[in-house]
């Protein structure tokens, strides 16, 4: 990976990362493709009608179907879907903390059970970088331990904050371990003359502890990366305790790697999180809002299925030039979603994919004029109205 810093306004940055599947230019949004597809979209869709440089593809789901194995005799995630841009895929740490109820942690990896057929599974640090080696992702993320947070650990009795404390720091302690395993191994192979253009970074865990995220961020820096990611937020905690826990761990990242905040989140967070210093970002947030007929535009969101759009003629979003917006109006969409017609779903997708894609751009415009503050003045202003 080449990483370039091309423009910065306080703390946001507006950066090229170069792969071996093209330019990715930051901030960025990652449409979530979990099982190599994004829900109701194909590679044409991704390519040619929404223009990402790069989805998100994950190695729980696609290790257990079709296979890890089955992906890699197509070619990788690339052969197999067919879109040509880059890839980054998740560990499945967080798979196995969403699901939880199935999982077992210890010092060494994560035993699960499979949610498919109830097969019993165990991630290594090793093996989950073995499988996205089979994957051919260009961004393979390590394997990490993640904590389930309140909405305000401050709110909580004393002794619950011990064991959550114990908690954040066991989750730690494993994270910089298993961290430490994954980049060795990859750094084995690469001196080997493999697998050198997959890329590696790190997550950083801590929960909503400053002391836990500075100790784990100063780690981790330490390791070689190519790129690292914030990652256990948006969890259960607040807003501000997330917007919080992003400011205070940004001094103690390098600057000179992409930093990427995973699972997030709203077009606000968006837009205060690349004030603060983040350049990636994804979340299933505009494809499963799409789903249920909850459309983001520039001055909000609303809900398609709404009677007052049976008669209007209007686009979704008069300021959208997405390919929904300009072929179809609300009320046929409106139309579509009460018949629970498919075409809703990859129309309405379409559209809060391109209105996140077109944010971050607006963002690296404004970041590259110099003019990031008064975009996010505007950005509100738009939405109070």
């Amino acid at each position: 990976m080449k990483f370039k810093i091309d423009a910065k306004d306080g703390a946001a940055r507006a950066c090229t990362l170069e792969m071996a599947h093209g330019v990715v230019q930051t901030p960025i949004f990652m449409p979530v493709g979990t099982v190599g597809a994004i829900k109701g979209l194909d590679a044409h869709d991704a390519s040619e009608i929404l223009g990402a440089k790069i989805i998100l593809a994950n190695t729980y789901h696609m290790y257990l179907r079709p296979g890890a194995s089955v992906v890699e005799e197509f070619g990788g995630l690339h052969g197999f879907s067919k879109f040509g841009g880059n890839f980054l895929t998740d560990s499945g740490g967080f798979q196995a903390f969403s699901l939880r109820a199935n999982t077992k942690n210890d010092e060494n990896g994560i035993k699960f059970k499979s949610h498919i057929d109830g097969s019993t599974h165990y991630f290594t640090p090793r093996s989950v970088i073995e499988t996205q080696y089979a994957l051919n992702s260009d961004i393979m993320m390590i394997l990490d331990d993640l904590v389930d947070l309140p909405r305000n650990p401050n709110e909580l009795e004393s002794e619950a904050k011990i064991r959550l404390k114990k908690r954040i720091d066991l989750s730690v302690k494993r994270t910089i371990k298993w961290a430490k395993e994954a980049v060795e191994f990859h750094s084995e192979n690469k001196s080997r003359g493999s697998h050198t253009h997959q890329n590696i970074f790190g997550i950083i865990q801590g929960g909503t502890d400053y002391e836990a995220r500075k100790e784990c961020a100063s780690a981790l820096c330490e390791m070689g990366f190519d790129g690292l990611a914030i990652g256990g937020l948006s969890v259960g905690e607040t807003n501000e305790l997330m917007y919080d826990t992003v400011e205070g761990v940004m001094p103690f990242i390098d600057e000179n790697r992409p930093r990427y905040l995973m699972g997030v989140g709203t077009p606000e967070d968006l837009v205060e999180n690349v004030a603060r210093g983040v350049d990636m970002f994804d979340c299933v947030m505009p494809t499963r809002n799409a789903r249920n007929g909850t459309i983001f535009t520039s001055r909000g969101k609303f809900s398609i299925k709404n009677a007052c759009f049976v008669h209007d003629h209007g686009p979704l979003d008069e300021e959208c030039d997405c390919y929904t917006c300009k072929n179809f109006s609300r009320g046929y969409l409106n139309h579509l979603f009460r018949a629970h017609e498919l075409t809703f779903y990859r129309l309405a997708s379409i559209h809060n994919l391109h209105y996140y894609l077109n944010l971050v751009k607006q963002m690296r415009e404004a970041i590259m004029r110099g003019e990031f503050a008064k975009f996010r003045l505007n950005f509100y202003a738009k939405r109070a109205k």
